[in-house]
């Protein structure tokens, strides 16, 4: 039974991977976007370092970098290292390069993407926050409810099976090497500490997750590049060698096989969306919760988190294997590669180092991934769950970080893909018909900031013909 789901699921994924769709969708609407709204992921970056550590507007909500942490934790996990791991072993070094282009370009699509969840996002009166994503731009701007719901399901399918099966299953996959694992036992016993402690975390609220990420993923991230550009220096000599490497493959097209599935451009793409997720709508159910004086103000800060995630943290990942000389096959592909790299350096010390990033990295991704799904579920039922439905969805979601624990990757990898495809494939087309909104709401920013102002919106006069929860003053 499970052998024919994953055939289907398989042929769904590589058909939506095909040069025509998802790629496409990709890379054609980052080059629109970067040109239409005049790159703001580069020209604004210094006002973007401004607005991050502004306080929230209203005391006791979440602020821009609360949101923008929550987010990050979903970007920032266990695929910085086992997915560009992967990407590299199946599709060589230039696989690199296409992460890093699928980065830049994504970018502005980040950027859109949270503009327009803060346009249109929605205020709790009960809890006193606020909250959106996707399905509710789809719903007030499109008048499309139906998308809305249809995408609200594929968001609850990626992060809460498919994300956290495969976030649970590679924490605990990092263990598989030492003398006290155990392949009937260890799984299980990780797999209730990691459920306990995303019990914890969840059935804490919006608040406790904007903390609990706020203090780790700045933390982990520091660490984990400082311990990157330790090896590298080490590796110094390797270096030229190794950006030799990562260009040639970018475009010779020889390593994978498999034709364009198995390219290093197909797995830059796949791993890099699978890190970043700019332009899947999933960060923008974070990107509403932010109290801020202007939309715009937390587009800025979504597009800096990829920034965060592939540049920085999956290049760290990616310099620090291929500056060790150790050479990626198939057999080393996901944390046996990054082990064996940092082994080289670090001795037995490296893959103790890799196993705890691992988990700090796959802790964050998986509360991180349940933050996106909540404002999903409420989407569906058409209106704020009762305490009941909640305990029985978080429940659900807890349960099912333990069981990702005790599974197989196979098909958590294949279903993420499929479902994160599926995700573009909605995402996209609406974000490009609604990009105007954005626009218009960026040269309001623009000209209030020259004009010497700290930028207020009004959704009106920026040309918002639909009725908004804020944004009327």
């Amino acid at each position: 039974m499970l052998e024919s789901i994953h055939t289907v699921i398989t042929a769904i994924s590589d058909f939506l991977y095909q040069p025509f769709i998802v790629p496409l969708f990709l890379v054609v609407a980052g080059i629109f976007f970067t040109i239409y709204l005049k790159a703001p992921q580069v020209c604004l970056f210094r006002e973007t370092l401004r607005v991050i550590l502004e306080k929230p507007v209203k005391s006791g909500e979440i602020s821009s970098f609360g949101a923008l942490m929550v987010s990050t934790a979903s970007r920032v996990g266990t695929g910085n290292i086992v997915g560009v791991s992967s990407a590299i072993c199946l599709g060589g070094p230039g696989a690199v390069f296409w992460m890093w282009v699928v980065a830049i370009l994504g970018a502005s699509s980040a950027f859109v993407e949270s503009t327009l969840a803060q346009i249109y996002k929605r205020e709790d009166i009960v809890k006193q926050r606020c909250y959106g994503g996707p399905s509710y731009y789809m719903q007030t701007a499109l008048g499309n409810r139906t998308l809305g719901v249809i995408f609200s399901v594929f968001i609850l399918l990626t992060y809460i099976v498919g994300y956290n099966l495969l976030a649970s299953y590679n924490i605990q996959s990092a263990f598989s090497e030492y003398g006290f694992y155990k392949s009937g036992t260890t799984p299980m016993i990780i797999g209730v500490v990691l459920a306990v402690g995303f019990g914890l975390c969840i059935f804490g609220g919006a608040r406790r997750l904007a903390r609990v990420t706020g203090v780790m993923v700045p933390f982990m991230g520091v660490l984990y590049v400082l311990v990157a550009l330790i090896v590298i220096a080490v590796n110094i000599a390797n270096v030229p060698g190794m950006f030799a490497s990562i260009f040639k493959s970018a475009f010779s097209f020889e390593a994978g096989a498999g034709g364009f599935a198995g390219s290093c451009i197909m797995y830059g793409i796949k791993r890099g969306l699978y890190s970043n997720e700019a332009g899947m709508g999933s960060a923008p159910n974070a990107a509403a919760s932010a109290s801020i004086s202007h939309p715009v103000k937390q587009g800025l800060v979504q597009s800096f988190s990829v920034f965060i995630d592939t540049i920085v943290i999956c290049s760290a990942t990616a310099l620090m294997c291929l500056s060790c000389n150790v050479t990626p096959t198939a057999e080393l592909s996901g944390i046996p590669y990054v082990q064996a790299s940092l082994r080289t350096v670090l001795g037995e010390g490296g893959p103790v180092f890799i196993t705890v990033a691992m988990a700090l990295f796959g802790f964050t991704t998986l509360i991180g991934n349940y933050y996106y799904t909540d404002g999903c579920l409420r989407f569906i039922i058409g209106h704020r769950p009762n305490k009941i439905t909640m305990v029985v969805f978080r429940a659900i979601a807890t349960i099912i970080v333990f069981a990702g624990a005790i599974s197989s990757a196979a098909l958590a990898w294949d279903s993420a893909d499929m479902c994160q495809a599926l995700m573009v494939v909605v995402n996209v087309p609406c974000i490009v018909i609604l990009s105007p909104i954005a626009y218009k709401a960026l040269m309001n920013y623009v000209d209030q900031r020259k004009a010497g102002k700290e930028p207020v919106y009004n959704a009106k006069a920026c040309g918002v013909k639909q009725p908004t929860d804020f944004w009327n003053d």
